[in-house]
């Protein structure tokens, strides 16, 4: 299989990959950590717990399981905060605007795990909504990354084989879930994902920066090296 040398489509991961959003999740954790009554945590032990969707974010915290009903009520007051506080501090990771413009021409997609109201109210906040042509949130599918489906379905939206598609995060999820689907896999290094497990899940290529990836996507391309890994 030679899946770079027709490709149609790229899908990003949002938190860590195309954004730094870090303090923003970290601030309506401790928001809906302090409103059940529980004591807050450092941002550094709650950014290790983004990547799974909301409701595994607040079980983590909290210590309880993500079926408590307790869970539901701070995952509410969670989205509620973060919806009214989508970029306070959130930022573009370096290289997401060069990357987005040098691929403007590829159908564009983002595949979250992040509940749908803060993904939309992130990507319109940044001026990033219109960028894209497909947007699979976390509370899309039964489903979330790594199971294939999300990717799956972001393939469907844009219209293209997934074959044709490039899956990009940083996380193992990410990985995971586009390598489930059949889609091309790019892990970027420096997002909230520990490097460690990044680099476990073993992408087809691995890169420092989303500034690198128009450019290595061409030269893999060029080459008809779809299956290498670096």
């Amino acid at each position: 299989m030679s899946p770079l040398r027709n490709v149609r489509a790229v899908v990003f991961d949002l938190d860590g990959t195309l954004v730094d959003s870090r303090r923003d999740i970290a601030e309506a954790a401790n928001h809906a950590l302090e409103k059940s009554g529980r004591t807050r945590l450092s941002h550094a032990e709650l950014e290790s717990y983004v990547g799974d969707g909301a409701p595994l974010l607040l079980a983590r915290a909290a210590r309880l399981e993500v079926t408590d009903p307790r869970t539901a009520l701070m995952v509410a007051d969670f989205l509620d905060f973060y919806e009214a506080h989508p970029i306070d501090h959130t930022t573009l990771m370096p290289g997401a605007v060069q990357a987005l413009d040098a691929l403007a021409g590829h159908a564009l997609g983002v595949c979250t795990n992040k509940p749908r109201r803060t993904s939309v109210a992130v990507l319109e906040g940044l001026g990033l909504a219109a960028r894209f042509a497909s947007l699979v949130a976390g509370d899309d599918l039964p489903q979330r990354k790594p199971h294939p489906s999300m990717v799956l379905e972001g393939a469907r939206q844009l219209g293209v084989s997934v074959s044709e598609l490039v899956m990009v995060g940083d996380g193992p999820q990410d990985v995971e879930s586009g390598r489930a689907a059949g889609a091309f896999t790019v892990g970027v290094r420096g997002g909230i994902q520990a490097i460690e497990r990044l680099v476990a899940a073993e992408p087809d290529l691995l890169i420092d920066s989303l500034a690198e990836l128009p450019e290595a996507l061409r030269r893999l391309a060029n080459v008809g090296q779809g299956g290498a890994r670096r």
